[in-house]
């Protein structure tokens, strides 16, 4: 069975596939139904569904919610 993880804004995320730009990293702008994410090489904002963004991380590389849970 597959881990839960929660995401929260202003995570760092890498994806499975790179972006033109060359970037896999994305930063986590918007959560819910539909994701908001920014390319942190070149700025470029996409929405995409949750269970195609879930499918599509590779791993997190910077959690927000660390510092928001322990304060």
């Amino acid at each position: 069975m597959a881990e839960f993880v929660r995401y929260y804004v202003g995570d760092i995320v890498q994806m499975k596939k790179a972006h033109p730009c060359g970037c896999n990293e994305w930063e986590v702008l918007r959560i819910g139904v539909d994701f908001v994410i920014r390319c942190t090489g070149c700025g470029h904002r996409v929405m995409i569904p949750r269970p195609k963004f879930e499918k599509s991380v590779k791993k997190r590389l910077k959690c927000a919610g660390d510092e928001s849970e322990k304060a």
